[in-house]
């Protein structure tokens, strides 16, 4: 085991003179307390130490032991409904002092569970093959994978029942006559993506419930998001009611240096929110690492690689996850505090100048995927984005485009208005929406390609004609063009607009979202028709049936089909009345 002496202490960079061979990223122990750390530079007679805990204390002449190995976190199944650190260690389980993880705490902490083999003796298998299920005792059943780089024929396997994380279930013998032990749990290096069969093309949504992100800015299964946005703009907010209403079998919610309080009321919540899938506790299908603020700044940069390792882990049991970092922008800062300490030449908005490549490295681990098992499996990464002053134009914000499919901005001034969600229709977009339109086909809505390219337009035209109308007058603008933003008033207010607080509002299935973008479809082409024939927008808007479309989201319940029709009935027949009552005050 090689080890170093410590030279040179900075925050969280330690640089020390090694007494033996030392590769970059592996992991480090320092000091007596044996705080965890990562080597990050080697120089000839110099290693430089990234410390992911307090170094408050540290001093030159401490030594520093070398693990040989990269820096890895322990997987296995008593990690689902879990709370951790940014280095998956417990908070919960393990010895605390106050709210604290105990500098260096590195123990596992074994937890038993009921295994189910499927596999007999003498059975050869492959690396990422499932050797059996476990069912715990909350939560969801999980399947036991042999470790990537591993395989061989088992030669002695366990009987149904229940055994700790830590007990081998099985022994595999190689051709070169050495044997594997196989237990519930198995390290993995948090920066070295898990290996997977292929990666597939998606061309399925991951649904989220919300009707501006579905309908207009999708995201498909295995794609990649990101939700910039000001401070107070609602993205800690949008990112939390993702995760209840999202598709996705398991959720990973990365908390990374955000507030302490905004953390500890985002556990709380979680752990009492009904999973309107299952009707159980969302937190058992929920990872959560909590790294906030005011824990060690090293430890954010980690945090980002845990959270994609621990999704992965449970991608290649062939579920669908999706993660949530809030946000990147933290993530970043701690990257430019370090390189800063570093010595090194800042690049734009003084961070450092492998920025991009970073970024790439987190996003492109975003994938449908093919597992070693043969199943199909997905992650799905939606990151937010802190911009300074809300300056989309700022590092992380331009950098992050670059990598990402869909693009969820959300506005200051919508927020401010209680317009929720918050984002922008303007000023977001998403690259996948061409190759979900077949799968929107399947579902029902056979239009949805041309009625959202229809929605985009009227939107943009709104924007433009409230330019005119505050220079004008509304009441001096042309009929058309009345038209146009009493269309758009429609869309944004009974469609756009969800009530967080509707027990009705606050999710909607694509079969919902389906119908109500055809009924305001509908409308609109009905409506361009009637006042062509010369009836005034306003006419229009004193209709019951105007009303009863603004309020169709929050007063028709989720399956009721028949109300959805009633209303189109009901739509056509007041344009045909609006019509008629126009000729006969013409002719009179």
């Amino acid at each position: 085991m090689s080890q170093a002496i410590i030279e040179w202490v900075s925050g969280p960079v330690v640089r020390a003179r090694p007494e033996g061979a030392f590769v970059m990223r592996e992991a480090v122990r320092v000091g007596e307390q044996g705080l965890l750390g990562e080597v990050i530079r080697i120089k000839e007679s110099e290693i430089v130490i990234q410390v992911y805990e307090d170094t408050t204390g540290l001093r030159p002449g401490i030594q520093i032991e070398g693990s040989g190995q990269p820096l890895s976190v322990r997987l296995g199944p008593g990690i689902l409904g879990g709370t951790f650190d940014g280095l998956l260690r417990p908070i919960a389980d393990i010895s605390v002092d106050g709210p604290w993880v105990k500098p260096g705490a590195i123990e596992h902490v074994a937890a038993d569970f009921y295994f189910m083999p499927q596999v007999a003796e003498g059975d050869a298998l492959t690396p990422g093959a499932i050797i059996g299920r476990v069912k715990p005792a909350r939560g969801r059943e999980q399947r036991i994978l042999v470790p990537p780089g591993t395989s061989g024929v088992v030669e002695e396997l366990v009987a149904e029942g229940e055994y700790r994380d830590d007990v081998p279930l099985c022994q595999l013998r190689n051709e070169d006559d050495k044997r594997h032990p196989v237990t519930m749990s198995h390290q993995w290096p948090v920066r070295r993506p898990r290996p997977v069969s292929a990666r597939l093309p998606s061309d399925e949504p991951m649904l989220t419930g919300q009707r501006v992100i579905d309908c207009l800015f999708p995201v498909a299964r295995g794609g990649k998001a990101a939700i910039p946005g000001g401070f107070g703009t609602g993205k800690t907010v949008l990112l939390e009611t993702l995760a209840k209403w999202c598709n996705a079998d398991v959720i990973v919610y990365v908390g990374c240096g955000e507030r302490g309080n905004e953390l500890a009321g985002l556990l709380e919540e979680f752990a009492e929110l009904e999973d309107p899938r299952t009707g159980r506790l969302l937190l058992e299908r929920t990872v959560l690492i909590a790294n906030t603020s005011n824990m060690p700044v090293a430890a954010r940069e980690a945090s980002i690689y845990t959270g994609v390792t621990v999704a992965e882990y449970f991608r290649d049991q062939g579920y669908d996850v999706a993660l949530m970092a809030d946000s990147t922008s933290r993530w970043a800062e701690a990257l430019r505090e370090v390189s800063g300490r570093l010595g090194e030449l800042p690049g734009e908005g003084g961070y450092p100048a492998y920025l991009s490549s970073r970024l790439a490295d987190f996003y492109e681990r975003a994938a449908k995927v093919r597992t070693l098992a043969g199943e199909t499996g997905s992650v799905t990464l939606m990151g937010a984005v802190s911009p300074p002053s809300g300056d989309f134009s700022e590092p992380v914000t331009s950098h992050t485009r670059r990598y990402i499919r869909s693009f969820w901005a959300l506005d200051t001034h919508r927020a401010h208005a209680r317009f929720y969600p918050a984002i922008h229709p303007l000023h977001s977009y998403s690259t996948d929406a061409g190759r979900l339109a077949r799968w929107w086909h399947a579902e029902g809505c056979t239009h949805w390609e041309e009625l959202r390219t229809r929605f985009l337009t009227l939107l943009d035209e709104q924007a433009r004609l409230e330019r005119m109308a505050r220079i004008i007058g509304k009441d001096a603008m042309p009929p058309r063009q009345r038209f146009i933003l009493m269309c758009a008033e429609l869309l944004n207010e009974g469609f756009l607009r969800q009530s967080a607080f509707s027990e009705i509002d606050r999710s909607a299935s694509p079969a919902r979202q389906a119908v109500m973008m055809r009924i305001i479809g509908e409308f609109i082409e009905q409506a361009e028709r009637v006042v062509a024939d010369g009836v005034l927008p306003e006419a229009i808007a004193q209709l019951p049936v105007f009303r009863r479309l603004m309020r169709m989201s929050e007063e028709i319940p989720e399956g009721q089909w028949e109300e959805f029709s009633e209303l189109s009935d009901e739509l056509d027949k007041s344009m045909v009345g609006l019509v008629t009552s126009n000729q006969q005050t013409g002719e009179a």
